[in-house]
């Protein structure tokens, strides 16, 4: 493997900074309703740390694509709903049984099958919308951090001529430096402090497996592994999603009696990896997805230390630095989404229901986007004869 490049490392380090700053409170929330302890607390985040680094990793390097995987954060919004008077023990129990039914989808290939049949524009439009929002965060944030936005923007625009896939890591240190100098960082009393592994042994029973192991299911595979199938296949890759199902249902069922509840594809995190700031050369990227495995793996082993020291860093600065490493992203999503005249009416369709943020049943306008976009793909086709007549 030729050397890993710094736009690699910093590609990999802002997509784990995201990826943990914008959801990790929820699962916080999820284990205190299960009234765990700061111990198993730590334990749950070595697990996602450990299981996400190592699928990431190995995905990744075996495939020669960026593959990220994540925890599914509306999971972890179903489960502190969910998980009101139910045991810890019985809460293992239901993650074990939700991995093994992603591990089953990946060893029946039926959804690698479904996710060959999405469109390019359907699944370009897709995540133009799940990053529609990044895009906007950088405005939205000048109304609590004007200078800092500022500051960090006016640097972009500067700096991107010159430095090209260096920009993100420069923007990421003036940021930080600015942040620390404006007294935006606190970081007073902080300490790093390992995590240890607590093992539960789980339990089951037919009615958690009803009301938490299949709701669980559902949630990750169209909220998560649907819009991560699509992030690939925008990028222009083509996902091994039977492996990738394979994998996550598998660690999922051996990390889960530690706290590791749900892993799946990253489609924000792997957006990040897939973009041309992380490596101008689509077939490297992949390093990018070897250096977030290790920052994964790296911020576990310390626990929810290292997570608090993320959640002290200024929110605007999670906000600009997310949206400029997905801005080129987002432009070439929104042109290859709109590219083809035909499908562009179903595309733009796809873009403007997945911005809306609508949620049925627990599951996120992404999968909905999707659903609308191809039922208009499906219409398109089968009107066509008629207007040709």
């Amino acid at each position: 493997m030729k050397m890993i490049k710094l736009s690699h490392i910093s590609s990999g380090f802002i997509a784990v900074l995201v990826g943990y700053t914008s959801s990790v409170a929820i699962i916080f929330q999820a284990a205190q309703s299960l009234g765990a302890s700061q111990a198993q607390l730590n334990s749950w985040m070595l697990a996602l740390g450990v299981g996400l680094g190592f699928s990431s990793i190995l995905l990744s390097f075996r495939f020669k694509m960026p593959i990220i995987t994540a925890w599914s954060t509306p999971g972890a919004a179903l489960l502190v709903t969910s998980l009101e008077g139910v045991s810890m023990e019985q809460a293992i129990g239901s993650f074990i049984l939700c991995g093994l039914l992603i591990l089953i989808c990946g060893v029946t290939g039926w959804f690698e099958k479904l996710q060959h049949l999405i469109p390019n524009s359907i699944a370009n439009a897709m995540l133009a919308g799940i990053l529609f929002q990044f895009g906007l965060n950088i405005f939205s944030s000048m109304q609590d951090s004007l200078l800092l936005v500022c500051v960090m923007g006016v640097g972009y625009l500067l700096a991107k001529p010159l430095l090209k896939n260096f920009t993100i890591p420069f923007i990421l240190s003036i940021g930080l430096l600015f942040s620390y100098w404006q007294g935006l960082i606190d970081a007073q009393g902080f300490t790093l402090k390992f995590a240890s592994p607590i093992w539960v042994s789980p339990s089951f029973s037919l009615a958690s497996f009803i009301s938490i192991s299949i709701p669980l299911f559902i949630v990750t595979m169209s909220s998560q592994n649907v819009p991560g199938a699509a992030t690939l296949k925008a990028a222009g890759y083509n996902p091994p999603m039977s492996a990738a199902l394979g994998i996550t249902g598998a660690i999922t069922m051996i990390m889960a009696p530690l706290g590791g509840f749900s892993y799946n594809l990253a489609a924000i995190t792997a957006a990040i990896c897939c973009s041309e700031e992380a490596d101008a050369d689509k077939n490297t990227r992949y390093k990018a997805g070897i250096c977030t495995g290790l920052f994964y793996i790296l911020i576990g082993i310390f626990g929810a230390s290292v997570v608090s020291l993320f959640i002290m860093l200024p929110k605007a600065l999670i906000m600009v630095i997310a949206g400029l490493a997905l801005l080129g992203t987002l432009g070439k999503s929104l042109n290859n989404a709109l590219a083809e005249s035909y499908e562009r009416e179903a595309a733009l369709i796809t873009l403007l229901v997945t911005i809306s943020g609508i949620e049925f049943f627990s599951i996120g306008s992404a999968f909905w986007g999707l659903i609308i976009g191809m039922c208009c793909i499906g219409l398109n086709k089968l009107h066509k004869p008629l207007l040709t007549d």
